[in-house]
Formats: C-alpha cells, sequence, structure tokens
C-alpha cells in the first residue's frame, strides 16, 4: 500500500447564490476594502492508502461524491499524490 494526500474544494456551482460568500463581501466592503466578489467554500485535507495512484484517484473521487459534496448544489475539485512520511 502506498500512502497519499489529498486536497479537496468544494464549492456552490456558480449559478447558485453564495449568502455566505455575499455577506463576507459586504463586510469587507463596511470595513474599506475594495472586494468585488467573495465566494465561500471548504477545503478537506485526507491523508489515505491506495494500491496505486489510479485507486487513490477513485477512492477520493467516491468519497467527495458519497459523502462530502450534494451534486445539486456543489461542484468539487481534487488533486492527489503520493504521501511519504
Amino acid at each position: 500500500m502506498t500512502r497519499f494526500i489529498a486536497f479537496i474544494e468544494v464549492w456552490l456551482k456558480e449559478d447558485l447564490v453564495d449568502a455566505e460568500g455575499r455577506t463576507v463581501k459586504e463586510a469587507l466592503n463596511d470595513l474599506g476594502y475594495p472586494v468585488l466578489m467573495s465566494r465561500v467554500g471548504k477545503i478537506y485535507k485526507l491523508w489515505i492508502e491506495a494500491d496505486d495512484d489510479n485507486k487513490a484517484v477513485e477512492m477520493i473521487d467516491e468519497i467527495c461524491k458519497r459523502l462530502l459534496t450534494n451534486p445539486i448544489k456543489d461542484s468539487y475539485s481534487f488533486r492527489v499524490k503520493k504521501y511519504e512520511i
């Protein structure tokens, strides 16, 4: 088994209103920062073991689909790399 680390980003789909992102933008504007737009997402960092690179990618994709995202409202991307202790 090989160890891997995965970095996963989950965002609301672009066509959906990001109320939290809008609140962040408005708060920063109130503080005097010229922020034009803000979107709020989640980042996950997972350490896993898999037989090879392909299995690691398959596992992370499955984790995203089964637990970390809602396909109706979320989009996601990830990268997986070998992890050495």
